[in-house]
């Protein structure tokens, strides 16, 4: 009776080390990503699995792209998971990151409201769209954050002919946050705006905004992971953040990453290599 007493304490003394290992990961690492992954529920759905199979926690700060890079080159995070692929790509160049895998992608989409007064809907040129939203003077909401999103929306406004100091003015409204915020901001101003699709999809408050421009090729939207180089910053977790980018770009990974929707939408296409 005492053995067994003994033994089925040590049993429940077990499981409950087992648990508290799965509930409370052994280590951590530091990604800095967009707000389109964190607002889609992307990571949500994603990175829990990744904690239960590795037993690394992973801590996202989602902010745009160029905040997210700079902190990254400030040695401020473990991993880099963004979508303005030029500056990636100069982030490995320079020497801060080690290098660049594809791991997934979605497009661009130009919303605005359903009377269209720009007339815009259907169009085969999204810098044309944008031409004719200015010439209409109709409102537009910008992120103006440096995002990936306001990178692009940026390149297709000096493919329309423009420039910053073009963009000014009450129709155009720069609004400095995120995506969901800036869609927010769309729908009470009834203006157009650029948002990745994941987003769109995700966003609860349309009201009277729907999808006018898309399928362009200058609308792709990619993504990319980057270890942050511990030759540079010693204390980055190499180890860890070399686990969790294997992870994504996995056979598991993807096919996670692929399965995601919201509303029966797929968000994300997965495209590792």
């Amino acid at each position: 009776m005492k053995r067994l007493s003994t033994f089925l304490a040590g049993l429940f003394a077990a499981l409950l080390i087992t648990g508290f290992a799965q509930a409370n990961p052994t280590s951590f690492i530091t990604v800095a990503s967009t707000t389109s992954t964190a607002n889609s529920g992307l990571f949500e759905y994603l990175l829990p699995k990744f904690t239960e199979e590795s037993g690394i926690e992973v801590r996202v700060v989602a902010v745009g792209t160029g905040q997210a890079i700079r902190l990254a080159r400030k040695g401020d995070a473990d991993v880099l998971f963004v979508h303005h692929r030029p500056s990636e790509e100069q982030f490995v160049a320079d020497g801060f990151g080690v290098k660049r895998y594809d791991v997934m992608y979605n497009d661009f989409v130009i919303v605005g409201p359903k009377s269209d007064p720009a007339q815009i809907k259907g169009c085969t040129s999204p810098a044309k769209a944008l031409d004719q939203i200015k010439s209409s003077g109709s409102a537009f909401a910008s992120r103006g954050d440096d995002s990936g999103t306001n990178k692009r929306e940026m390149s297709l406004w000096r493919k329309a002919g423009y420039e910053d100091a073009d963009l000014k003015g009450e129709w155009y409204r720069a609004t400095g946050s995120g995506m969901g915020a800036t869609l927010n901001i769309a729908a009470g101003m009834n203006a157009y705006s650029l948002s990745d699709r994941g987003t769109w999809i995700a966003f609860k408050n349309k009201q009277n905004l729907e999808v006018l421009c898309e399928g362009d090729q200058s609308l792709f939207n990619p993504y990319g992971v980057i270890a942050v180089s511990k030759d540079k910053f010693p204390h980055i977790k190499s180890e860890e953040a070399t686990k969790f980018i294997e992870w994504l770009i996995s056979e598991k990974g993807q096919e996670r990453i692929g399965s995601f929707r919201v509303k029966n939408e797929r968000l994300f296409t997965p495209n590792a290599k």
